[in-house]
């Protein structure tokens, strides 16, 4: 769906909310101060329909030097820009600030209106038209049309509306499939419905009755009403001029620079890592850790400039760094801004936000300065590509990753699909959601997990392998117990480990015994069968085989680990042949018998107490008989 927003630009007095009423009908100056002055101070926001039904805001922007930061704020979302020229005064400081404004926000159409042209001679009029062409040279505007206007005789007007119809059939459709977000410009109370708030919806559409936070205070509301161009609207679209009563949110909790999303959508911050570039016409350099008016969205704030890979920028250089902000606030990935100085006052460069949610980083980091060359220049896979990369030690989520680049959840699973195809991510699906990681993290965890393996091996040749949870606890440390699970049965299913019950060991392990642990495991399993239901306990063994403690539990846990040897409690082992035949009686029994007892089974085994005691326990847990009062029962599924 298009919707277009104009925007104007220029010098202050030059005739911008002249020319807007001309178009539009419509006053925007609203405040009395305004009226009393001639001047714009605070935003003005109309519309008009074009000739082709397109219903087009407008928003004028005051060109006082002491209202830029109004202006800046007034400029976000714009989809094409009137730059106002008074003919009889030609190109002036504001007109040159705000043309720099527009070109470092990324604006891309435009018209130049030459306005009070009834003013001036034919000679002038050219040699100011002359003057805009060279200050024009070398930016958007640079091949734009220059419309002579004279507002009050109407002069141009219908000149510059054929214009915006035919510029408004060429615009690109708005980011409609992006998580909605509204940076707010103004807020204030209406009587009787509370807080209003205005902006350009940059993203995505609201819907009224949708739960919104406002962030970065994080307050939490629900969108009362909307209007869009002063009707009301049950839906707002991305590229509309917006107007929300927000519930239960008062004035002060929603000031200008706020940003109004869904619940959760976004993260605030306090560092943004940024490619930054100074005007050229700029003449002086700015040195690492220059304090700076930062312009983001509708938002106002102090910060540190950190430079990465030098000490200082000059003129019309680009550079990478890292924004030390003086408070939170909420940005998205290639978001544009504009820096100033604050004492004295004016702009003197921009650029684009590489990292909204970034970690603190050293000066001169190759790496780190790599990481942002690739969001900076990569397609969008390449940057969500770098951005796993770069929390692979955290497991990162879609919804993690939604977070981080401000997309909407089926935007990231597509690309990740596209990733994991291309086996440039691995991709692990929970119940509740996705996590990916990057292939070089994965084989980071296989090799610390072979690595785990092959010591355990080494410390016990004699097991089986390493119980699952043991390994996972060692090796994968910041997923969830499922996640790590997930990743281990992965590893199985590549032929890179085994599994044998509740063990894990690499492919290729074999248990060898010595010639020594063979003689002793023979002894072992010689004992268990001669004293079949009446074991010995581990002391009485050391006693029998007479040999180290340490190296007949050895052999002890390896053939429990291979199921030769079954453990019944903490106390009781068996061999597996005897606890077999065991179960076999049992089922036998319960051929011609409702329930046991415990003496009825010690007598079918000829044991004690103990043993028959430890071995029922065990099927209970097993779940193949059932407590009933002191007797058992065998469960459905062992008759």
């Amino acid at each position: 769906m298009k919707h277009m927003i104009i925007g104007t630009a220029g010098h202050i007095d030059h005739g911008k909310t002249t020319l807007i009423k001309a178009l539009t009908g419509r006053e925007t100056d609203r405040l009395k101060e305004e009226k009393k002055r001639g001047i714009s101070i605070e935003l003005g926001f109309t519309y008009f329909d074009l000739p082709n039904g397109l219903r087009a805001g407008i928003i004028d922007v005051p060109g006082h030097e002491k209202f830029v930061k109004n202006m800046l704020a007034g400029v976000i979302g714009i989809d094409l820009v009137l730059l106002v020229v008074a003919a009889d005064e030609g190109v002036m400081p504001q007109t040159l600030e705000h043309l720099a404004i527009l070109n470092l926000l990324g604006v891309e159409k435009g018209i130049i209106a030459l306005t009070k042209a009834d003013l001036v001679e034919e000679e002038w009029m050219e040699l100011v038209e002359e003057e805009i062409r060279e200050e024009i040279r070398g930016t958007f505007l640079e091949n734009s049309p220059i419309i002579r206007v004279s507002s009050t005789k109407r002069q141009g007007i219908d000149d510059i509306i054929q214009i915006l119809e035919d510029r408004s059939r060429k615009l690109d459709y708005k980011k409609e499939d992006e998580t909605p977000r509204l940076p707010v410009d103004r807020s204030f109370i209406v009587s009787g419905f509370g807080t209003i708030v205005t902006g350009t919806l940059l993203s995505g559409s609201l819907k009224k009755g949708d739960e919104v936070e406002v962030f970065p205070k994080g307050n939490i509301s629900r969108i009362r009403t909307l209007q869009v161009h002063d009707e009301d609207a049950e839906v707002a679209y991305a590229g509309q001029r917006v107007a929300m009563n927000l519930a239960g949110i008062k004035k002060e909790d929603v000031e200008r620079g706020s940003v109004v999303a869904p619940i959760d959508s976004m993260k605030k911050t306090m560092m943004l890592d940024v490619k930054v570039g100074l005007l050229e016409s700029l003449d002086r350099t700015i040195p690492n850790r220059t304090r700076l008016k930062l312009y983001l969205g509708t938002k106002e704030l102090l910060c540190r400039i950190i430079l990465l890979d030098r000490d200082e920028l000059s003129p019309g250089e680009e550079a990478y760094a890292q924004l030390r902000l003086e408070e939170e606030t909420v940005a998205k990935m290639k978001d544009k801004f504009i820096i100033r100085f604050y004492s004295p006052m004016f702009t003197i460069g921009g650029g684009e936000i590489l990292e909204p949610n970034p970690t603190k980083k050293k000066r001169f980091d190759s790496n780190a300065l790599r990481e942002l060359e690739v969001k900076d220049q990569g397609s969008f896979g390449d940057i969500l590509e770098n951005i796993i990369n770069e929390k692979s030690k955290e497991f990162p989520s879609i919804k993690e990753l939604t977070l981080a680049t401000s997309m909407k959840e089926e935007s990231i699973k597509d690309e990740v699909d596209k990733l994991a195809r291309e086996d440039r991510v691995k991709s692990f699906t929970l119940t509740e959601d996705s996590y990916i990681i990057h292939k070089e993290y994965f084989k980071e965890l296989q090799a610390l997990i072979i690595d785990e393996l092959e010591q355990f091996h080494k410390n016990y040749s004699l097991r089986v392998g390493m119980p699952k949870e043991e390994l996972r606890s060692k090796t994968i440390k910041n997923a969830s117990p499922r996640l790590g699970e997930i990743i281990i049965d992965k590893l199985i299913r590549e032929g890179i480990l085994e599994q044998k019950s509740e063990f894990i060991r690499l492919k290729d392990f074999k248990i060898q015994y010595s010639d020594k642990q063979l003689k002793i495991k023979d002894k072992i399993i010689r004992i268990f069968a001669e004293n079949a239901y009446i074991p010995p306990k581990m002391g009485d063994l050391n006693q029998l085989i007479r040999e180290k403690e340490i190296e007949i539990n050895e052999v002890v846990n390896s053939l429990i680990d291979s199921g030769d040897i079954v453990r019944l409690n903490r106390e009781i082992l068996i061999l597996k042949e005897s606890y077999d035949n065991s179960l076999v009686k049992l089922k036998r029994f319960f051929e011609s018998q409702d329930s046991i007892s415990i003496g009825e089974f010690r007598d079918i085994l000829n044991t004690n107490r103990r043993v028959s005691i430890a071995l029922l326990e065990y099927f209970d847990e097993k779940k193949i008989t059932k407590r009933d009062g002191d007797k058992r029962i065998l469960m459905k599924g062992f008759d």
